[in-house]
């Protein structure tokens, strides 16, 4: 089965599956052959290659789930759902940065505008409940605002996702009523 890279080194190298599986190979060894790795993913070796060659064009789900988790590779989850029907065209990170990172975009983000100013031009469109050649371009500095700071938010969640798992930290079973709806 390794075999099946040597004959396309190039696809392998460029597949996010094969990448996220030889990142998490570093820090666990059993994940080095796509045989192991297969196994505790409960899919079977040729499945693996298949992803990880691009042969299989739609991964199921499921797996990308799996493989996320035991890579510990909270990306994989985004950039599967940037190429499926309803997620493209939405903004997705494509790589987890490192804290520090992360933390730096957050504020080039917040330099860009606050709160009180989004709050302003969502009062400025929503005035007369239609948009106007006139707050027209308060809805295209809200349009980038938030694109830029969804991003940056979940470039922090993934970046802490990594952390806790690193750490050892179940994070997946937090208390009902942190998230606000």
């Amino acid at each position: 089965m390794q075999s099946a890279c040597n004959n396309s080194v190039k696809a392998c190298n460029e597949n996010r599956y094969f990448r996220a599986r030889k990142e998490a190979a570093r820090k666990d060894a059993k994940l080095n052959s796509r045989e192991s790795a297969a196994e505790f993913l409960g899919i079977s070796a040729s499945s693996l290659t298949n992803y990880e060659l691009g042969v299989t064009k739609q991964v199921p789900p499921d797996a990308v789930a799996l493989m996320a988790d035991l890579y510990n590779a909270p990306e994989l989850k985004c950039s599967y759902c940037a190429e499926c029907p309803v997620g493209r065209g939405m903004l997705f990170p494509a790589k987890v940065g490192s804290i520090e990172t992360v933390t730096v975009k957050f504020i080039k983000v917040q330099s860009m505008g606050t709160v009180e100013e989004a709050k302003s031009k969502l009062l400025e469109i929503s005035t007369g409940g239609k948009l106007t050649h006139e707050n027209s371009g308060a809805a295209l500095w809200l349009l980038d605002y938030s694109d830029n700071l969804a991003v940056a938010v979940t470039e922090i969640r993934m970046a802490c996702q990594k952390l806790l798992a690193e750490s050892g930290i179940n994070y997946k079973n937090r208390l009902a009523g942190t998230i606000v709806a």
